[in-house]
C-alpha cells in the first residue's frame, strides 16, 4: 500500500465498500457524537468522512488533534446508512472506518476559518493567503483560472497562434502607467524596466517573420488597486498578427473568447460572435462611458434641443454656455415614490452634480419640479428623443459635454441596479471602436495620445498633415464585457514616416523617438508587414466567469491595495552592501 494514500478523498464510492484505503489530507472538521468521532478529511480533490469508535486504542489521540493538521488515515470503506447519507458530498455515500491514523504535521491554532467562507478581512487573509487558499470558494476559484487559461492556450493554438517568451528585463516604453526599474549592477546609474506590456517585443516578432504570436504575458505597472486591478503585475492574452484589418483580428479572438466564456458559463448566455460594434463616440453618448454594461436596457438620449431657449433657465443658461443636456430614460418608474427621485438629486450632488432634474411622465403630460417648463411640442419631442411614454420617468444631466456624460452614465448604472433591470446571467461582449487619436489635456492644453501610442492613425500620413489632431480616429479598439474593459488593442503603426509624424504632434521631437524607439523604428526600417492585435486581461476573465467583484479573489498571491505583499513581507529594507553593489543610495522621506 503506498504510503501516504491509494484514493483522493473524492474517489471512494460504493463500489469501494468493503476494500480497505488509505487518504491522506487536512483535518477539515470535527464532530464528536460521544460513542463515535467523525472526522472530514479534507484534500485538493474533495472531502471523505472518517469514524472512529471510543473503543479504538487511538480515539484519544484522534480527538486532540488539531484543525489542519495533516494526517493519514488507514481503514475499511464502509457504506453510510441512508439516513446519513450526504448528497453534497461525491464520497457522501460512504466513510472510512479508522483503522490507524498517523500525524503527518500538527498544525497551530489556526488564524482563520478554513472550513467556512466567513470573511476574516483583508490583512488576515492575505497575511495568511496559503490558509485562505485553502477554503472552498477560492480554492475553486483557483482552479476555475487554471483551466480558463489552459482552454485559451489551446484555442489560440488551434486558431494557428505560436506561444512566444518576451523578456522581462527591458527598457522603459511610455504605456500610460508609471513603470518598475531594475538598477543595473554593470550598468551603474542606469536600468531596466520591467514589461508594462510586450507591446515592443510583439511588433519585433512580426517584423521578425513570424505570422501569429501569443502569450500569457505578466505585466507590470505601477498603479493604484482598485476592484478589477491588481496593483503591480497582472497577466494578459497577449497576441499579435501579421497581415491584417481591424477585421481580421475581430474574427480571431471573438471565437477564442466566445468559447471560452460558454466553456465555463454554467447555463449563464454568451454573446455569440461576431460582437456588437460601438464607436467611442456612440458609447459616450448612449452609455455615458466607454465600457459600456449592455445588459443594462438604459440608453442615454442628447435632448439639449428640448431645453435651448426654454424657460428652464438653469439649462437654457448652460446651454448658451456650450452645455449639452443628457437625459436618462426609465422605463416604468413612474410608480416609484417621491423619496427615489429624492434620492437621485442626492446622489448627483455626492458626484459633484447641483442636482438632477427629472420628469414623470403620466396621463399625457410630465409631472414634477421643471415638468412645466417641458410642454406641449418640448414634451413631444422629449418622447420622440428618449423613447418613452406615459408610465416612464425621464432624469437629466446639464454639462459640457464630457461631464454630462460622466454624470449620465453613473446614473445610467445606478438606475440599472437600484431599479434590477439587468439581464440576469449574462455575458454581454461589444467592441469599442474609432477611438480619437489624440486628446487635449484640459490643464496645459497639450496634444497628447488619448490611447496607444503605437496605432496606425485613419487615413495614415494624410491625416495626420491635413487635419486637425483631435479629429483624427485611430485603428484602436477595445473589448468591453459586462461593463469591464477586457482589453485594449490596436492595427499598428508599422512605418517609420507616420510613427515619426505621429509622435511629432504629441510633442516629441524626431530625435526623441529615434533615441527611445530605436529598436523598433530600426526594424520598421527593414521592412515590416502591416499587423495588429490585442490584449486581453486574464484575471479579468476569470473574475467574470467566477462572478466575483475583486480581482483578488482569483489570484494565487495578490498583494493589498497599498501593494504590499503581507505573507512575504514585500516590499521591504535591502542590506547596505547590496546598495554600494548597485552603486545606489537611499533618499526616504523623513517619517
Amino acid at each position: 500500500m503506498h504510503a501516504y494514500r491509494t484514493h483522493t478523498c473524492n474517489d471512494l464510492t460504493t463500489t469501494y465498500v468493503g476494500q480497505e484505503a488509505r487518504l491522506s489530507g487536512w483535518l477539515h472538521r470535527k464532530r464528536d457524537h460521544g460513542q463515535l468521532l467523525f472526522v472530514d478529511l479534507r484534500d485538493h480533490h474533495g472531502i471523505t468522512q472518517c469514524v472512529i469508535d471510543v473503543s479504538h486504542p487511538q480515539f484519544p489521540a484522534l480527538e486532540a488533534v488539531r484543525l489542519e493538521s495533516v494526517i493519514t488515515i488507514t481503514g475499511k470503506v464502509v457504506a453510510r446508512s441512508l439516513e446519513t447519507v450526504n448528497a453534497q458530498l461525491k464520497t457522501g455515500q460512504i466513510e472510512l472506518r479508522v483503522a490507524n491514523f498517523v500525524v503527518q504535521s500538527a498544525a497551530e491554532q489556526v488564524p482563520l476559518q478554513v472550513n467556512s467562507d466567513q470573511d476574516a478581512g483583508e490583512e488576515i487573509r492575505l497575511k495568511y493567503r496559503f490558509l485562505d487558499l485553502r477554503r472552498e470558494k477560492i480554492h475553486r476559484n483557483i482552479v476555475l483560472r487554471s483551466a480558463v487559461i489552459s482552454s485559451i492556450r489551446r484555442r489560440m493554438i488551434e486558431q494557428g497562434f505560436m506561444e512566444f517568451q518576451t523578456p522581462i528585463l527591458t527598457a522603459s516604453s511610455p504605456e500610460g502607467a508609471r513603470d518598475f526599474l531594475v538598477p543595473s549592477r554593470l550598468h551603474p546609474g542606469k536600468f531596466y524596466a520591467l514589461p508594462q506590456a510586450p507591446q515592443q517585443f510583439k511588433q519585433l516578432i512580426m517584423v521578425a517573420g513570424f505570422d501569429r504570436y501569443f502569450q500569457i504575458a505578466p505585466c507590470f505597472r505601477d498603479e493604484d488597486s482598485r476592484a478589477d486591478r491588481s496593483p503591480g503585475e497582472f497577466y494578459q492574452l497577449d497576441f499579435e498578427m501579421s497581415y491584417v484589418t481591424q477585421d481580421d483580428v475581430f474574427a480571431a479572438i471573438e471565437p477564442v473568447l466566445s468559447g471560452v466564456f460558454r466553456e465555463f458559463a454554467d447555463g449563464r448566455g454568451v454573446t455569440p460572435p461576431p460582437f456588437p460594434r460601438i464607436t467611442f463616440a456612440d458609447a459616450l453618448l448612449k452609455y455615458g462611458t466607454d465600457k459600456p454594461d449592455l445588459r443594462n436596457p438604459i440608453e442615454i438620449a442628447d435632448v439639449t434641443e428640448v431645453f435651448a431657449g426654454s424657460g428652464f433657465s438653469i439649462f437654457a443658461r448652460n446651454i448658451d454656455k456650450g452645455a449639452v443636456v443628457r437625459a436618462i430614460p426609465v422605463r416604468k418608474a413612474a410608480d416609484q415614490p417621491r423619496s427615489f427621485f429624492d434620492k437621485m438629486n442626492e446622489w448627483a450632488r455626492e458626484q459633484g452634480a447641483p442636482g438632477m432634474g427629472y420628469v414623470i411622465l403620466a396621463d399625457g403630460c410630465g409631472k414634477g419640479p421643471i415638468a412645466k417648463f417641458i410642454e406641449g411640442d418640448r414634451l413631444a419631442r422629449l418622447k420622440a428623443l428618449t423613447g418613452t411614454g406615459d408610465g416612464d420617468a425621464v432624469f437629466f444631466a446639464c454639462d459640457k459635454a464630457a461631464g454630462a456624460a460622466k454624470l449620465a452614465g453613473l446614473a445610467r448604472t445606478k438606475l440599472g441596479h437600484d431599479l434590477n433591470q439587468l439581464e440576469k446571467n449574462e455575458f454581454r461582449f461589444c467592441w469599442i471602436v474609432d477611438f480619437p487619436m489624440y486628446e487635449k489635456d484640459p490643464d496645459t492644453g497639450k496634444i497628447d495620445f488619448s490611447h496607444n501610442p503605437f496605432s496606425m492613425p485613419q487615413g495614415g500620413l494624410e491625416a495626420l498633415v491635413t487635419k486637425d489632431p483631435l479629429d483624427i480616429l485611430a485603428f484602436q479598439y477595445d473589448i468591453v464585457c459586462n461593463g469591464v474593459e477586457l482589453s485594449s488593442g490596436a492595427i499598428r503603426n508599422h512605418r517609420p514616416d507616420i510613427m515619426i509624424k505621429a509622435f511629432e504632434i504629441a510633442g516629441y521631437t524626431s530625435e526623441q523617438v529615434e533615441t527611445k524607439f530605436a529598436g523598433m523604428l530600426n526594424a520598421f526600417r527593414y521592412g515590416a508587414p502591416p499587423h495588429g492585435g490585442s490584449a486581453p486581461g486574464i484575471d479579468r476573465i476569470v473574475m467574470l466567469i467566477a462572478g466575483e467583484p475583486n480581482i483578488r479573489e482569483v489570484i494565487l498571491f495578490p498583494m493589498n491595495q497599498r501593494a504590499e505583499d503581507l505573507m512575504m513581507n514585500a516590499p521591504s529594507d535591502v542590506t547596505e552592501r547590496q546598495l554600494r553593489e548597485l552603486h545606489i543610495r537611499v533618499n526616504a522621506p523623513k517619517k
